[in-house]
């Protein structure tokens, strides 16, 4: 096991040249606190590099291997994205810059939401919200300032179990109340069971589309129209909107708000966390609404523009997540219009190929066909004493991140698989018998699984306990 940066150090090794001082000596007086040694590691410069070497090829990334994380399209980013979104003349400029010095960064804004208005068919958005769940927010505060002109007695927004986790959270935020919609047995929306549900007291549907279990509401036409006829507005979470590029335009059949994740759909992030971007479009009726300032066009030139007396005001410091904008008007660009409706295709085709070999290992209670990711369960396991985290631990064995686990709620033991187009078909294959070989442990040596993994730098920990008693504490003197 390597040694810890602390144990490589010795007594009196270090790694830094500082040239002799040649300014007055003036002391500090120090709180009694700060005059002891902080306890750093005493190293050479070479031992901190190899530390960190080391460390950085214990890190698993989308550049070594498969990430399939339902949910959160992990797909590899184009690396000439990043050498774009670095560029000097993006990366040394200020947001306080007067708008006639920054022309080129407002210009891919104005060109980047119209592409995006373009490929959702809605009317007008803006890139300010910083992450999906931030522009789920934005969608329910615009819905709000909306339906308090036309109806405030509007409060319930129906939110389907198959919606991602944070929309219920967004509608309570702004002083909505939630109600959940329960799926059919075919994990969609039943109409029916919709317009039980749908009162004068209905102010949004908060869908999302594709939904958690990788599955396309078929009757979507249908409960677009019934909810505009009663009144309330259709919000739809495109997070999924890697599955639908040039297939579908959401402003075509019908929804009046939705985001997107750049950072997802458009060109996924190396980092870790992010950073994020969740711009949110809109329909006409509802353009006015948008935060402010708005990137307008001007003759041959581009400015800002304030003038909006419905604005719900600004929700992100300047401008929102500008090196993302740009990774994603470089992906978009780059691919054109049957480029993006092709990474889209072959998103559907590799979850419905990945899905047709691992229902023959686990559960599927939804057969599909599914559309960019899919829905299995180790429920079938249980017998032996193995459960969905096991299976997820011992992924990590055979040297890949596991998939997204026990969700959604609405499927016991889930686990959620999505892809992706960048992945061939190799690369599948080799997943899908990691899958087959786990689920063959499972019934020959649950012990295995139970004490996975068991090869990896850190063996199993504690979440549960990490989380609620985190130890934050220096741990040298």
């Amino acid at each position: 096991m390597s040694k810890t940066v602390f144990e490589k150090g010795r007594k009196g090794r270090g790694g830094d040249f500082i040239p002799p001082n040649d300014c007055p000596d003036h002391r500090i007086d120090l709180p009694d606190s700060r005059k002891t040694p902080i306890g750093l590691p005493q190293v050479g410069e070479q031992e901190v590099i190899r530390h960190y070497m080391d460390l950085a090829s214990k890190n698993y990334s989308i550049d070594r291997g498969i990430y399939p994380l339902g949910s959160c399209t992990m797909k590899y980013n184009p690396l000439i994205n990043e050498e774009a979104a670095g560029l000097a003349g993006f990366t040394g400029i200020h947001p306080r810059q007067r708008a006639e010095d920054v022309q080129g960064a407002l210009e891919v804004m104005f060109e980047l939401e119209s592409a995006l208005c373009e490929i959702c068919g809605m009317d007008s958005f803006t890139l300010q919200p910083a992450a999906g769940a931030h522009g789920e927010l934005l969608g329910m505060m615009i819905a709000k300032a909306y339906l308090e002109e036309k109806d405030p007695n509007r409060k319930t927004v129906l939110v389907p179990d198959s919606a991602h986790g944070t929309n219920p959270a967004s509608v309570a935020l702004c002083g909505f109340s939630p109600k959940t919609v329960r799926s059919n047995d075919k994990g969609l929306i039943d109409p029916d069971e919709l317009g039980r549900e749908i009162d004068d007291k209905t102010a949004v549907l908060m869908l999302t589309l594709p939904n958690t279990l990788g599955l396309f509401e078929k009757d979507i036409v249908e409960i677009v129209e019934m909810m505009h006829s009663a009144g309330a507005l259709v919000y739809m979470d495109g997070a999924n909107m890697n599955a639908l590029l040039g297939i579908i335009r959401p402003g075509e059949i019908g929804i009046d708000i939705m985001h997107l994740n750049l950072h997802k759909t458009f060109s996924t992030p190396h980092g870790g966390g992010g950073p994020g971007s969740g711009p949110v479009g809109v329909k006409e009726h509802l353009s006015d609404y948008l935060p402010i300032p708005r990137v307008v066009r001007e003759g041959d030139s581009f400015g800002l523009s304030h003038d909006s007396q419905r604005s719900i005001g600004t929700i992100h410091s300047f401008f929102g997540n500008f090196n993302v904008f740009i990774k994603a008007y470089a992906y978009i660009r780059r691919l054109g219009a049957a480029g993006l409706r092709e990474a889209s295709e072959n998103a559907i085709l590799n979850a419905n190929y990945l899905m047709s070999i691992l229902k023959d290992h686990f559960d599927l209670d939804y057969p599909g066909p599914c559309m960019h990711e899919f829905v299995i369960s180790a429920r079938n396991l249980k017998k032996y004493g193995v459960r969905t985290v096991d299976v997820a631990k011992r992924l990590l064995d055979y040297g890949v991140h596991a998939p997204t686990v026990y969700f959604p709620l609405i499927v016991d033991e889930a686990l959620m698989i999505e892809p992706v187009e960048t992945e061939s078909k190799e690369d599948l294959d080799r997943f899908a018998e990691f899958m087959r070989l786990i689920a063959e442990e499972a019934k020959n040596d649950p012990e295995l699984l139970l004490e996975a993994p068991v090869n990896t730098p850190v063996r199993r920990l504690d979440e549960a306990t990490a989380a609620r008693n985190p130890d934050l504490c220096w741990p040298f003197d």
